[in-house]
């Protein structure tokens, strides 16, 4: 134990991991739906499929490491795929802000971008904030597929989504490290099938 470490932290850190571990357990459950949207995402790229993803926050921070993953590349030099992080645009999205309001910062974008055969992706622990919300519905009505990657009981966002990976805990933290584990899943299958190996389908 570090000079530095007292008893009492480290079963802190015991009871953080413990609590990592169980909904972990429980993610198990929902890996044939995460399948399902790795498998999405490949249908769109087969076409001209662009995927846009958005969140607030930590969330948003998750938005952009998907989009990082899709366009770069996760594990394999394959070529790049299109995907944009609709909270990167501060200009964009202070405009919308200023002149609109912040509860459509993420609709506006996905009015203007999402079309039949793209995936509008959203991020959110809670599903209950309004942009996130909008946006998804926005999508929807463009005829774009949507995602939403929530946790707890998906919120409100629930019912804009055809595809939702909600993960069974209301604990921030642990719902975020679920979200990343499943947007590197994900990640993988993209690879894989973009450098012509069917093994992760």
């Amino acid at each position: 134990m570090s000079e530095h470490a007292t008893p009492a932290t480290r079963d802190w850190m015991h009871a953080q991991l413990d609590d990592h571990e169980q909904v972990a357990a429980a993610v198990h459950a929902m890996l044939p739906d995460v399948r399902r949207v790795g498998e999405l995402l490949i249908a769109a790229y087969t076409g001209t499929g662009i995927l846009y993803t958005f969140g607030n926050g930590g969330s948003a921070a998750d938005a952009q490491h998907f989009t990082g993953e899709v366009i770069g590349h996760y594990k394999r030099d394959r070529r790049p795929l299109p995907a944009v992080t609709l909270s990167t645009d501060s200009t964009t999205m202070t405009c919308i802000a200023n002149d609109y309001a912040y509860a459509d910062v993420f609709s506006r974008q996905v009015q203007a971008l999402a079309r039949p055969g793209d995936v509008v992706a959203a991020f959110t622990t809670s599903g209950r904030s309004p942009n996130i919300v909008s946006a998804l519905e926005a999508a929807q009505r463009n005829g774009a597929t949507t995602v939403l990657f929530a946790g707890g009981d998906g919120g409100p966002a629930k019912a804009f989504a055809d595809h939702a990976l909600v993960v069974p805990s209301s604990t921030t933290p642990r719902i975020q490290e679920m979200h990343t584990f499943m947007l590197h899943v994900i990640s993988e299958m993209i690879d894989a099938w973009a450098d012509g190996d069917q093994e992760y389908r």
